[in-house]
């Protein structure tokens, strides 16, 4: 972009703001400035060790404000729940984004790669987030000290892979919200018994053209827990 060839900085020359105020508004979020200013944060944050870590493929903040922070706030609408976790986080997507917009529940982020969770522990002491715990393991091997409302996972693997690999990880009645591109029909139709598909939601998130959904997944009604 000819703003960035120049040396101008989305991040401290306002473009950045502009455009997640702007996003949020089309997404019907009510966030306040405090909250603007923490997932701001986080995306200067991202771009810093990113340069050294290699956190996320996406290296233009003005692009991380769409692909990343809208992106991640636009399933808040279906959550239900209290308490959730975000199995393969990376760099903290979705998990980081929601927790900074939903202060009053809980966010587990998990990932088993050692540089992500040093970050992400970087990210809720700097942010100040009471609500965020980060834990390095993979899923199969998590062990919580508590069951999760909500499995949250964005781009993460095949719905029926993702639920055999965390389906211990849900409290009884809690959904798994998977994001994806475009509808996965067959991932859909693979999906074993008791699991039922409760909501396919398309997404609009401002700034991305190419399709985005949230599949919503619960069990059948006097299923065995």
């Amino acid at each position: 972009m000819e703003g960035q060839r120049m040396g101008a900085d989305p991040l401290t020359d306002g473009r950045a703001q502009l455009q997640l105020k702007k996003g949020l508004d089309q997404l019907g979020l009510a966030l306040d400035s405090n909250q603007v200013d923490q997932l701001l944060a986080y995306l200067a944050l991202l771009v810093k060790w990113n340069r050294a870590y290699n956190l996320t493929a996406i290296s233009d903040p003005l692009d991380m404000v769409a692909l990343h922070l809208l992106d991640s706030l636009s399933i808040i609408p279906w959550l239900t729940g209290e308490c959730f976790i975000d199995v393969g986080t990376g760099p903290g997507l979705p998990g980081i984004p929601l927790a900074i917009a939903l202060p009053d529940r809980h966010f587990t982020l998990l990932d088993s790669n050692g540089k992500r969770v040093r970050f992400l522990f970087q990210v809720r002491t700097s942010l100040g987030l009471g609500n965020v715990s980060e834990v390095q393991s993979r899923a199969e091997s998590y062990s919580p000290p508590r069951l999760f409302d909500g499995v949250i996972s964005r781009a993460y693997s095949a719905l029926d892979t993702m639920i055999a690999s965390t389906a211990h990880l849900l409290a009884p009645g809690g959904h798994f919200f998977a994001m994806k591109g475009r509808l996965p029909s067959e991932e859909l139709s693979a999906l074993a018994k008791p699991y039922i598909v409760t909501g396919a939601h398309p997404l609009q998130v401002p700034g991305i053209d190419g399709e985005r959904h949230l599949i919503a997944i619960g069990t059948s009604p006097g299923a065995p827990p």
